[in-house]
């Protein structure tokens, strides 16, 4: 459940933050074809990211590094642009160009379609990995009709109304300054995204060997990296200001109105400018709540127990039933021929069958599961495993391990531990 709010808002913050200030410019001064030049964009961007997630789930049409490079490499070139096009004076004179000269009805519409095509680039880039997420909340073989599954969907639903509650509070603030200010912030914000996206450019340029490293620019990206969650404080930072501005405004002003019933209108929209004011203040508290504290305790790194004791005679692992009957997981290791650990857990199921397997699966590797709460929960997607069936091949559940039970002794062989050494290297 955590994980996903933290993830949502993770991806989504920056998105949202600048969907709703340049939202919020173009309502100011976009006119009504650049309004409706933007609606029609960010719907089709929606859909076209649906469209994008499903090819990425069923297909290896979408090459996700390449197609987040080109989308991001867009969003920088149109953030520049729109910079310009937000004053008039550089404005005047980008248009002033030869080439708009001779083709009038493209000035006319080129900011538009510079505002325009900045959204879908900035959707394109965040919503095809968030469609995705409902797709992890089921595992192969499982039910959507489960705890896991809700809780899943509540982190995620619980993510979203989180940063869209966020993103339509600094719309109604910013709606309501004067068009410099807003003007101001939406460039100072266009910067600070432009400088994040950057980043993840030339990363994956580095990565690909597409541009020559150089020891300076390595730092410089990895300094980035390594504080990618500043980028998104600094538009936090930036968008509360513009409804710090708001509140404080509407202390200054003077009450306006011809008579009590005008004067009432005007306290009733100074009182709802000021709870859209708290409520971007309440939802940045709690995304910075859930990139710091909820982001270390899903991140936690999960000590396993340790090995306990067992009997080996000849090619047989022996182990007591009596060890192994209190219901909780009992973990085993041997170390192979070769100096391997390969690991093994135990635990009773009912009165009659026990679950042997593997600690590690198909899926996460050998990550390995641990016990919390009567639960058995693998390290690694955190995942709970319905305790009945370990011991069965499907989903997060352990590799199945073959044993038998003779004079009290759980026995296992060696040769099958030895075949599954692999996993473990």
């Amino acid at each position: 459940m955590l994980r996903y709010l933290v993830q949502v808002i993770e991806n989504l913050t920056i998105t949202g933050i600048l969907t709703a200030l340049l939202w919020a410019a173009l309502i100011k001064e976009g006119g009504e074809r650049g309004k409706r030049a933007a609606a029609w964009g960010c719907a089709a961007s929606v859909a076209a990211a649906l469209v994008i997630a499903v090819l990425r789930r069923t297909t290896t049409l979408i090459h996700r590094g390449f197609f987040n490079t080109w989308t991001l490499s867009f969003a920088v070139l149109f953030g520049i642009l729109h910079i310009f096009f937000l004053w008039e004076a550089p404005k005047k004179r980008l248009l002033k160009a030869r080439f708009f000269q001779k083709r009038p009805f493209l000035a006319e519409a080129f900011p538009a379609w510079v505002n325009t095509l900045l959204l879908a680039a900035l959707l394109l880039y965040a919503l095809p990995v968030i469609f995705l997420y409902p797709t992890e909340f089921v595992l192969p073989g499982e039910s959507i009709f489960s705890t896991d599954f809700l809780f899943c969907l509540l982190g995620f639903a619980a993510g979203l109304a989180v940063v869209t509650t966020g993103a339509l509070a600094i719309y109604k603030t910013a709606k309501a300054l004067p068009g410099i200010p807003v003007k101001a912030l939406l460039s100072v914000a266009l910067v600070v995204a432009i400088c994040n996206q950057a980043i993840v450019i030339v990363q994956f340029l580095l990565a690909r060997r597409i541009i020559p490293m150089a020891r300076w620019l390595f730092a410089v990206i990895i300094a980035g990296v390594n504080n990618s969650a500043l980028f998104t404080y600094a538009l936090m930072g930036i968008s509360f200001l513009a409804a710090l501005a708001f509140f404080i405004r509407g202390f200054r002003e003077k009450l306006a109105g011809n008579n009590p019933a005008e004067r009432r209108k005007v306290r009733a929209a100074r009182r709802t400018g000021r709870r859209w004011c708290l409520t971007v203040t309440a939802a940045f508290a709690v995304s910075v709540l859930a990139m710091t504290v909820l982001k270390g305790y899903t991140e936690r790194v999960v000590v396993l127990s340790p090995a306990e004791p067992m009997t080996i005679e000849g090619g047989e692992i022996l182990i007591p039933l009596t060890q192994v009957e209190d219901g909780h997981l009992h973990r085993f290791a041997l170390n192979t021929q070769d100096g391997t650990e390969v690991r093994f857990i135990v635990i009773k199921k009912n009165a009659v069958a026990y679950g042997v397997g593997l600690d590690a699966c198909d899926i996460c590797g050998a990550t390995g599961y641990y016990e919390r709460k009567d639960e058995v929960i693998c390290r690694l997607c955190d995942v709970v495993m319905n305790i009945s069936t370990i011991g069965f091949k499907g989903g997060c559940n352990p590799v199945p391990l073959a044993y038998g039970l003779r004079s009290g002794f759980m026995v296992i062989e060696i040769e099958n531990l030895e075949n599954e050494k692999n996993r473990f290297k």
